[in-house]
């Protein structure tokens, strides 16, 4: 039963976004996908309980896709940096074939009054970034994982901002500002990574090992021994 649900849900998000490819995201109807498939509104509506759910679960499909690329054998041989690229690159390329309805329903969730779905468009946001990290094997935490999730966004964001409005041939461009972001990103954490052994060197130093003539007990000492 659970895979006869995942398959019909799968076909009313395929009947919308070919609808939408005939028109635009904004005039596409509910009634118009059930009607499509020769199914009831009340079917649809068990699936989806609004159109804007159509939207997260492409959004999902997205994610799903990027994470099923992590099969190929070239992906583990890849640096860090190397797997951010490929991950993100591969949720892009899973949305390419709806570029131009992707950017309707980003527009559509921007529209001023919208606040019950930008606030959860956030949450998404921070869901994709999370599976990334993932993916990427980032293991870092804390204070260094908060400054890690804020780059990572902001290169995600900023490449998915590029992307939706990228006619270039495979999106050549977008990928450029991406490899420029994440080389950028890459050399700011490989400065401050070494301003931190450079600090935790100088505080060792400063630290240091105490000589034997200050060791109380010890030969050499000014005090004596214990007994003596």
């Amino acid at each position: 039963m659970a895979s006869e649900d995942a398959w019909l849900r799968e076909q009313i998000l395929d009947a919308a976004l070919e609808l939408a490819a005939q028109q635009s995201w904004e005039a596409v109807r509910l009634h118009q996908v059930a009607g499509r498939l020769g199914i009831g509104l009340d079917t649809l509506r068990r699936e989806f309980a609004e159109k804007e759910d159509l939207v997260d679960a492409f959004f999902d499909r997205a994610d799903a896709a990027m994470l099923e690329s992590l099969q190929s054998p070239d992906f583990a041989a890849l640096s860090p940096r190397q797997r951010l690229r490929w991950l993100i690159l591969a949720w892009l390329d899973a949305l390419a074939p709806f570029r131009r309805t992707v950017r309707e329903m980003i527009v559509g969730k921007l529209e001023p009054g919208h606040l019950h779905v930008q606030i959860p468009g956030l949450l998404r946001v921070s869901r994709t970034v999370q599976w990334i990290r993932e993916a990427a094997g980032l293991q870092a935490t804390f204070l260094r994982r908060a400054l890690e999730e804020t780059a990572l966004t902001t290169i995600y964001l900023a490449t998915f901002t590029r992307w939706l409005n990228d006619d270039s041939p495979d999106a050549v461009r977008t990928r450029r500002f991406l490899d420029r972001c994440l080389l950028l990103a890459e050399g700011v954490a490989e400065r401050l990574e070494s301003r931190r052994g450079s600090f935790r060197s100088g505080r060792d130093a400063t630290v240091g090992p105490v000589p034997d003539h200050e060791v109380p007990g010890e030969p050499g000492n000014d005090q004596e021994s214990p007994g003596r």
